[in-house]
């Protein structure tokens, strides 16, 4: 991760990492913007800043996609989303602590896409795992790796 100044962009409506990112952004001084698509609660903090987008169909995916690239650290479970910031430069993390790839990437849509073919005939699949204390835990330590790393990266 190299060029633009680090931060941390956070695909707000249904995060359930939103405390642990705030955690991790107040120790490493990097400022987070929680985006949504109704008003959501934020702490009154100068490194935090809500940006609310309003109801469009992925209006908030847009406007984080637009605003990722270098030094951008995406959290999102948003498969599509992922693609978009990893193809802009962004390092993206889901909220259970695994890293989207440039090389993991692929075989994720795929695999999204297939579901949605299956829920679209009538096939019941099931959704993903309920979210457990081992997700938070591996997120905050991805999270805190990757500012880490994009720390190093820009001295």
């Amino acid at each position: 991760m190299s060029g633009g100044a680090l931060r941390i962009l956070v695909d707000g409506d249904a995060c359930p990492v939103k405390e642990e990112v705030y955690k991790v952004a107040y120790r490493h001084e990097v400022p987070v913007t929680i985006v949504s698509n109704s008003y959501l609660r934020v702490p009154q903090h100068p490194l935090v800043e809500r940006v609310v987008v309003g109801e469009g169909f992925d209006a908030a995916d847009d406007w984080i996609a637009e605003r990722s690239g270098a030094g951008a650290i995406v959290v999102t479970a948003d498969i599509l989303l992922a693609d978009r910031c990893l193809k802009a430069g962004a390092e993206v993390l889901a909220p259970n602590g695994k890293p989207f790839t440039t090389s993991s990437i692929g075989a994720a849509v795929a695999t999204r896409a297939i579901m949605a073919d299956l829920r679209a005939g009538g096939d019941i699949v099931g959704g993903p795992p309920p979210f457990a204390k081992t997700d938070r835990s591996r997120f905050l330590s991805a999270l805190d790796e990757m500012l880490v790393r994009g720390r190093r990266a820009r001295r």
